[in-house]
């Protein structure tokens, strides 16, 4: 990041005093210290060691993206709002991608790079499935289409999104990170726009939404009133649209092509069913995060001679 991108600068004194301030905050509002770091280091020239030592006393000017007055307006609206830091930003660091972020789309959570090492994993027994089609279904920020592009180079990717908002947050990030070319977008829900892509896809992974309507409205308020409801409700039992995909995945996949989609702690021996009660597909996994969470399904298509349309 060149000087350029700061063209404002902010007197130390003032910026040192409203930063004890702020800290002083954090605690009365059970907000992480470090999302306060993350707001200076980001938004201006300050590290952390700077803000640890309390060393950038000693600068006349600090230089920063925005203004004095809007980095106070930003933090205002964490503790005020609960909006996520990553929205007050604008980006959210994921895997080794820095991908824009707003209300419209999703925050990508580091367990959802649990789908993306798997997709890795279990393909080394199968190396021509780094190639061929791997679908991203409900992309958001198109962080896992992005991702699938980096660790697949000899793949195409095709990403999804019902909301057009997010479709082009998706492919801005794509844009800016150099896979534009690689990644097709489609608008729509689900697999209703690419019909096309039947009985040819090597993989197919989503983060659908998963959490029982009644449990959204339980969330922190960082989640329930600031990131999109459309991908966090997955209806009565949160099994809405995992159902929808489970019973159309196997229709899209060549033999032995990979299933994988993120679902909620305690879903996993439903999700497992469901999959067996298909039919369709093999090697059905449930899989545990760090935390010892039920975080993602796992499962092969069965090997047909003839895969119909």
């Amino acid at each position: 990041m060149t000087l350029l991108n700061y063209p404002f600068f902010i007197a130390h004194l003032p910026l040192l005093d409203w930063y004890q301030r702020a800290k002083q905050e954090t605690i009365i509002n059970d907000i992480p210290l470090f999302e306060l770091e993350y707001l200076l280091t980001e938004l201006t020239t300050l590290n952390k060691l700077n803000l640890k030592l309390n060393s950038f006393s000693d600068n006349q000017q600090i230089k920063s993206k925005i203004s004095f007055e809007e980095l106070q307006k930003l933090w205002l609206l964490r503790i005020e709002k609960r909006c996520p830091i990553q929205y007050l930003i604008g980006e959210c660091h994921w895997r080794n991608f820095t991908l824009k972020v707003t209300p419209d789309v999703l925050i990508p959570r580091p367990e959802t790079e649990l789908l993306i090492d798997r997709a890795l994993q279990l393909t080394r027994e199968y190396p021509h499935l780094r190639t061929g089609n791997w679908l991203d279904l409900g992309t958001g920020s198109g962080a896992i289409a992005i991702a699938l592009a980096d660790i697949f180079p000899e793949a195409t990717i095709y990403a999804v999104d019902k909301s057009e908002k997010a479709l082009k947050i998706a492919q801005e990030n794509a844009f800016k990170l150099g896979f534009s070319q690689r990644i097709k977008f489609y608008h729509g829900s689900w697999f209703n726009p690419i019909h096309g892509l039947k009985n040819s896809c090597s993989g197919i992974i989503s983060n659908p939404p998963y959490i029982p309507s009644k449990l959204v409205l339980e969330l922190q308020p960082e989640v329930v009133n600031h990131e999109p409801k459309i991908a966090l409700d997955g209806g009565e039992d949160g099994l809405n649209d995992i159902r929808e995909l489970i019973n159309n995945a196997s229709d899209y996949l060549i033999s032995n092509g990979f299933f994988l989609l993120e679902i909620m702690a305690g879903q996993g021996e439903i999700v497992k069913d469901l999959l067996l009660k298909n039919g369709q597909y093999y090697n059905i996994e449930i899989e545990k995060d760090l935390a010892n969470l039920e975080r993602i399904s796992i499962a092969q298509r069965r090997f047909t001679t003839v895969q119909s349309d």
